[in-house]
């Protein structure tokens, strides 16, 4: 396996054995419209503080989109929720989902949905909404529409992926081996189904693993 660190120097690494546990949450699932490039629009959020008095949209309608949004608003921004459903997604967290449609109601935080975004420049963001098409002042995006893994670094290791929903194809389910000395571990073996795998049981695998290179 070779490997660059974060200086850029190479390395090469040879093993028995190989446990791929990358998560899912590898590379972000892009809009394609023109303006995404902008250093303006992030695809990943952290902290609300430098956006405090700022014209923010946040795409999106699951709990990241969720969170973020009442997160920016408690913490002074102007926040626009845009998504393509037609209302906050239901598998949002129980707590999140009452407190954020609360918001969109009372007007606090304004929400376009069945909407996506068309065009997003230096001050502005176009949409497309059931009303026609809208500009919006805008000095941040926030594109949390989701992630994949790399699947061709997956792919060039030796794991096979299921054709629909990209689940590694496991050799022996308890031990979480593909092929001989190729194991995987993590939300990653759910495949597209993110939400079968947690923190909760996830951390199961390990053990199995661990069980397994025990063996003789």
């Amino acid at each position: 396996m070779v490997a660059t660190d974060r200086q850029g120097h190479i390395h090469d690494y040879c093993a028995r054995k190989i446990i791929v546990s990358t998560g899912y949450y590898d590379l972000p699932n892009e809009m394609g419209v023109p303006g995404e490039d902008l250093p303006k629009v992030f695809h990943y959020y952290r902290e609300p503080h430098p956006y405090f008095d700022n014209d923010v949209i946040v795409v999106g309608g699951k709990n990241s989109a969720a969170e973020a949004a009442l997160d920016l608003w408690r913490h002074g921004a102007r926040v626009t929720m845009v998504y393509r459903g037609s209302q906050i997604h239901p598998n949002v967290k129980y707590w999140v989902r009452p407190d954020v449609e609360n918001r969109i109601k009372s007007g606090e935080i304004s929400a376009y949905f069945n909407s996506r975004v068309l065009d997003i420049g230096p001050d502005f963001v176009v949409l497309d909404t059931p009303r026609g098409s809208q500009r919006l002042r805008n000095d941040f995006v926030f594109a949390l529409t989701g992630y994949h893994p790399d699947y061709d670094f997956l792919t060039s290791v030796g794991i096979e992926l299921s054709a629909e929903q990209h689940r590694p194809v496991l050799r022996s389910r308890n031990a979480r081996e593909q092929y001989s000395g190729i194991y995987v571990a993590g939300v990653i073996v759910a495949g597209s189904r993110t939400s079968e795998i947690f923190i909760e049981n996830g951390r199961f695998h390990g053990k199995q693993i661990a069980a397994h290179l025990r063996e003789p």
